[in-house]
C-alpha cells in the first residue's frame, strides 16, 4: 500500500478552489491541520468568513477530493470559522466592538443600495456573523422603515445609544431620532458630525460586520466615512443602465483614492421577471456590472433580478432574506454576501492590538 505524505495532501489541496473567493485552500490558508492515522487522513479547514449554508457542501467536495488519493484509507475534513479583523486606511484604528466596517456605496440614487445593504447584512446574520448596520443617509434615511423599527433607541447613562435590534441585527439611524417628516436641512460638516456621533456614540455589541449604508455620490459624507472612519472594504452597488454605471465609476475613483479597497459590484435591477407570465427583459440593458469589474479589476459579486418581491418586502419591514429565506432572491443575497465576506478574509489582517502603546514619560 502507498505511503501518504502530508505533501501529497497539500498538493491536491491546491488543486480545490474555494468557490467564495476565487482562491485554492492552501494560499487563502485555510488548512489549518493535516493529521495521519496510518493511511487515514483528517484535515481541519477554517474559513474566515461566516458560511452555514455552504458548510456541509465544502466540506463532502473537499472529502471526495482526497478520497481520490492512492492508497487512502479513511478521509475526514473539519469545517470552521473564525473571522478577525481586518487592516483599516492608514492612521486609523478599528472601532471598539466591531471587527470590520463595510460600506456600501452607489454613484447615484435609486439604484437599490439601500435594500441591498439591508439584505446583506440579514444575509450575513443568516450565515453565522454578528452583524450590525449603520444608515449613514442623513439626508434620506430608509434603514427603520425597511426593517420596520420606530421610536427613539434607549439610553443607559444619557450619553450613549443602545443599538435598536431587528431580525438578530444591531442597528443605528438618525431616522429613529428625528420626526419621520421632518427635512434634515444640514450643512455638510453639521451631518458628518453626526455620522461620526451616532458611530462612536452607539453601543455595538460584539460584531463582525457593521454595514454602513451610504447616501449617494462622492460628497462630504462618503470622504469623511473614508477619510475618518476605520473602513475594512466597501462594495459598489450599480444597475447595468450606462448613467449608473458612470456614476459607479466615480465611487470606485473615490475609494481607491483614499485606499479603501473595494471588495466588489453588485449588479441590481439587471433582469426584470413578470409576475404574470414569467418573461424575462432586461430592461436597464446587461452585462454592464461585470464589465465594470473587469476594467477596474475588482470582483463581480453577484447580479440581482428587478422583482417585485424584493420590493414589497422591503417596504413592509420585512425585507426579503427574512420574508423568504429559502426563495430564489435570499440565496443571491447569501451568494453575494459570503463573497464579500471571503474577499474580505483575504484582506491583510489587522494587528494594531498585538503591539503595545509605548509611553515616554520623564523619570
Amino acid at each position: 500500500m502507498a505511503h501518504i505524505e502530508k505533501t501529497d495532501v497539500e498538493h491536491l489541496l491546491t488543486t480545490f478552489i474555494d468557490p467564495n473567493h476565487g482562491v485554492d485552500l492552501v494560499t487563502a490558508k485555510e488548512v489549518k491541520e493535516i493529521t495521519f492515522d496510518g493511511n487515514n487522513v483528517s484535515v481541519k479547514l477554517e474559513l474566515g468568513y461566516p458560511a452555514i449554508s455552504i458548510i456541509e457542501a465544502l466540506k463532502t467536495d473537499v472529502e471526495q477530493l482526497l478520497k481520490t488519493l492512492a492508497g487512502v484509507g479513511s478521509v475526514t475534513v473539519e469545517v470552521t470559522v473564525k473571522i478577525i479583523s481586518h487592516a483599516v486606511q492608514q492612521g486609523l484604528k478599528p472601532q471598539p466592538n466591531i471587527k470590520n466596517i463595510i460600506a456600501v456605496a452607489s454613484g447615484k440614487g435609486g439604484v437599490g443600495k439601500s435594500t441591498t445593504a439591508v439584505n446583506i447584512a440579514l444575509a450575513l446574520s443568516a450565515e453565522g456573523a454578528k452583524v450590525g448596520i449603520m444608515d449613514a443617509d442623513i439626508y434620506g434615511p430608509s434603514i427603520p422603515t425597511m426593517l420596520g423599527l420606530s421610536g427613539r433607541p434607549d439610553s443607559v447613562d444619557n450619553k450613549t445609544l443602545m443599538p435598536k435590534i431587528a431580525f438578530d441585527i444591531q442597528t443605528m439611524s438618525i431616522g429613529y431620532l428625528v420626526d419621520a417628516d421632518q427635512a434634515m436641512i444640514w450643512r455638510g460638516p453639521i451631518a458628518t458630525n453626526t455620522l461620526q456621533q451616532l458611530l462612536r456614540d452607539t453601543n455595538w455589541h460584539d460584531i463582525d460586520y457593521l454595514i454602513i449604508d451610504l447616501p449617494p455620490g462622492t460628497g462630504d459624507i462618503q470622504l469623511t466615512l473614508a477619510q475618518q472612519i476605520p473602513v475594512s472594504g466597501a462594495i459598489i452597488v450599480t444597475t447595468p443602465q450606462d448613467i449608473a454605471l458612470l456614476d459607479a465609476q466615480r465611487g470606485l475613483g473615490m475609494f481607491a483614492k483614499v485606499n479603501v479597497p473595494v471588495l466588489g459590484v453588485v449588479e441590481n435591477m439587471s433582469l426584470h421577471i413578470c409576475s404574470a407570465c414569467g418573461h424575462e427583459e432586461a430592461i436597464f440593458g446587461t452585462g454592464g456590472g461585470m464589465a465594470m469589474s473587469e476594467k477596474n479589476k475588482v470582483d463581480f459579486l453577484g447580479s440581482l433580478p428587478l422583482d417585485m418581491a424584493i420590493r414589497l418586502s422591503s417596504d413592509s419591514g420585512i425585507p426579503t432574506v427574512v420574508a423568504d429565506p429559502n426563495g430564489r432572491p435570499a440565496q443571491l443575497y447569501k451568494d453575494i454576501a459570503r463573497k464579500t465576506a471571503a474577499r474580505l478574509a483575504l484582506k491583510t489582517k489587522d494587528f494594531s492590538t498585538r503591539f503595545p502603546t509605548i509611553v515616554v514619560q520623564d523619570t
